[in-house]
């Protein structure tokens, strides 16, 4: 069974900075386009970044080029850097396949307050 833990959520205050990472141990990992998943409270999960098997990226629209996605084939990793963090962007983060192949993890809490 494939068991995805991802980390680095926390509690910061607006403007702030945060890098989730998460490992996904799938055989085919080299080979598979990645993303972050993010569910806000109320809303249906949404896309946050995908990532090629050779480094092409996309963003959801709302991320306004604060965020940034890196993969590490070797490692099996997916890191998400998170700038200039926004209130609306408190959720729940996951980490993926682009068309969600592999068990949910229970994801890593983002908080964005004063």
């Amino acid at each position: 069974q494939v068991h995805v833990v991802e980390s680095g959520g926390g509690f910061v205050q607006p403007g702030a900075s945060l890098s989730l990472s998460c490992k996904i141990p799938i055989t085919d990992f080299d080979l598979t386009r990645m993303a972050w998943f993010r569910q806000i409270p109320g809303k249906q999960r949404e896309l946050v970044a995908t990532i090629a098997t050779g480094g092409q990226t996309t963003y959801g629209a709302f991320v306004d080029d604060r965020f940034d996605i890196f993969r590490d084939n070797n490692k099996k990793t997916l890191t998400l850097r998170m700038n200039t963090l926004r209130a609306e962007d408190t959720g729940l983060y996951f980490c993926n396949t682009v068309d969600a192949s592999v068990p949910w993890g229970q994801g890593t809490q983002v908080t964005v307050s004063s």
